[in-house]
């Protein structure tokens, strides 16, 4: 039986997933939550799809050893290739993912028929965002951008120096005169560029959608319709599976906020 008391679970292969937690406990400041970043394995999108799938599923067990009431994909990789396999194991547990969450809100602006997407060269050449929104309407028009060299740039905390918005431009310009209307930041590593992404494209009226932002949105609204908000919570755990120093150290650029602990544990034992 789920209780509201229950902690949240969002994983992700590294770091990056922690955009999803700071906009959780933005929107959802009374929940506790558990974050597992698979630091030992990451990247997940030089993997194949069955690699992806088995580490996935360890963790989603971690998660519900640790008493999850809900998990949230904080990866676009284990979102495109192990979403189905993770729902089954969750049982009752409710299951949210960034592509379906970025997805249902870029499509549900009024007339926006055309969107752009960025992402790592994995999401994008899976198409992933592209088969989620014609799902939704096959009328849109959909134009991806791999951008590779944003996540190092992240991790560094160069997100609007000049070698940053030179590479900006350098992915974003293929966007100049596409008509796209909304753009979807296709990884966790791009929310910290949504403040420079703007002056980078040419039309200013593109609407920017933040993926954490809308599963985060998607969490709540979830909680609220199975009375499951917790009043009580606000607790923030994070296990890591390999070099928790470089993780602690990244954690307050992605958070906004230190971490107390972060704890290593092997999922192989």
């Amino acid at each position: 039986m789920i209780n509201k008391n229950q902690p949240i679970g969002i994983f992700d292969s590294g770091i990056g997933g922690l955009t999803v937690a700071k906009a959780v406990i933005d929107a959802l400041p009374d929940e506790d939550i558990i974050y597992f970043g698979d630091t030992a394995r990451v990247p997940y999108g030089i993997k194949s799809e069955e690699t992806v799938r088995a580490y996935a599923l360890e963790i989603t067990k971690f998660l519900l050893n640790k008493g999850v009431k809900m998990i949230l994909i904080a990866c676009n990789t284990v979102s495109a290739s192990a979403k189905e396999e993770i729902i089954e194991a969750a049982g009752d547990i409710p299951v949210l993912d960034v592509i379906t969450a970025g997805t249902r809100t870029a499509v549900g602006i009024p007339e926006h028929k055309n969107i752009g997407v960025i992402g790592t060269l994995g999401t994008v050449n899976s198409r992933a965002y592209v088969e989620s929104i014609h799902a939704f309407d096959s009328t849109i028009n959909v134009e991806q951008q791999a951008c590779p060299m944003l996540v190092p740039l992240a991790e560094e905390g160069w997100i609007d120096n000049e070698v940053a918005i030179q590479t900006l431009h350098h992915y974003l310009d293929h966007f100049d005169d596409t008509g796209i209307q909304t753009l979807i930041l296709g990884c966790t590593h791009y929310p910290l560029f949504k403040e420079t992404i703007p002056h980078i494209l040419k039309d200013k009226k593109v609407k920017i959608v933040d993926s954490a932002e809308s599963i985060a949105r998607s969490a709540k609204l979830k909680l609220t319709e199975l009375d499951l908000l917790n009043t009580k919570g606000g607790k923030f755990h994070c296990y890591v599976s390999d070099r928790p120093q470089r993780f602690h150290e990244l954690a307050e650029r992605f958070l906004g906020k230190g971490l107390t602990t972060v704890d290593v544990v092997s999922l192989d034992k």
